[in-house]
């Protein structure tokens, strides 16, 4: 595997950009790169810290390095960058989350697709936890800006529903309600980026301090698994590659 792609993607975007620019074309390009990724880890420290009214293009340009008229270069405004992030999070839960075998390929094993979804859904959150707190934050402000990214969220939801439906139809899983089952998911893993201070704080770990995220992924895939009526993991589930 690259190395960069093992990094968070802002960072990934950054040394890639820093690898091998030779031509004046190329340098440029990735001169540009460079900025917008220094923005948008910017817009999301502030966006993740204040919210979408208190946080501002000059806030956020002071961050990335940048006066406002040269972020103003970059981006029209506030509202398109928040609304990026926000297309980011969902696209990024939508897609990265594979649920299920390919088509031509074995059926999917649910005790294997829960756990890896699991530790997924937990990678994801401990790797990005600015833009879960910018989702969060957007949710409990009314959600108003969420409006054209929910049909795509429920079309993925429904394909992972009908996922779990066929299980318990075929009685691989014990009957329950499958969108609920999701919705646990995601608050079991969300939390520990949406209540990083707390989860520190509880566990006796300095601000900012890594969280192990393996004996986390382990207890909450067990009550995943408990719940559906599967057999429970003995070790760890196996580690999947950042989001």
């Amino acid at each position: 595997m690259n190395a960069t792609a093992r990094l968070p993607p802002d960072q990934a975007l950054l040394a890639e950009a820093d690898a091998e620019p030779q031509a004046p074309g190329q340098r440029a390009r990735a001169g540009r790169e460079r900025t917008l990724a220094a923005i948008r880890a910017a817009a999301i420290v502030e966006f993740s810290q204040h919210g979408f009214k208190g946080a501002s293009t000059q806030a956020i340009a002071e961050r990335a390095g940048l006066t406002k008229p040269q972020l103003h270069y970059y981006i029209q405004g506030k509202d398109e960058l928040y609304e990026e992030l926000l297309g980011s999070v969902l696209q990024g839960w939508s897609s990265a989350f594979v649920f299920d075998a390919p088509a031509d390929g074995p059926a999917a094993d649910p005790r294997q697709v829960l756990a890896e979804y699991v530790r997924r859904k937990l990678d994801y959150a401990l790797d990005q936890p600015g833009l879960s707190r910018i989702f969060t934050s957007e949710v409990l402000s009314g959600g108003r800006k969420l409006g054209r990214y929910w049909p795509e969220a429920l079309r993925s939801t429904q394909h992972k529903v009908e996922v779990i439906e066929r299980w318990m139809a075929a009685g691989l899983v014990r009957p329950l309600d499958a969108r609920v089952l999701l919705m646990q998911i995601w608050g079991m893993t969300q939390h520990y980026a949406d209540y990083g201070v707390q989860v520190r704080v509880m566990l006796g770990l300095p601000p900012d301090a890594p969280i192990e995220r393996a004996p986390i992924a382990l207890q909450i895939t067990n009550f995943v698994l408990m719940g559906c009526g599967l057999a429970p993991l003995q070790d760890s589930p196996p580690l999947s590659a950042p989001v």
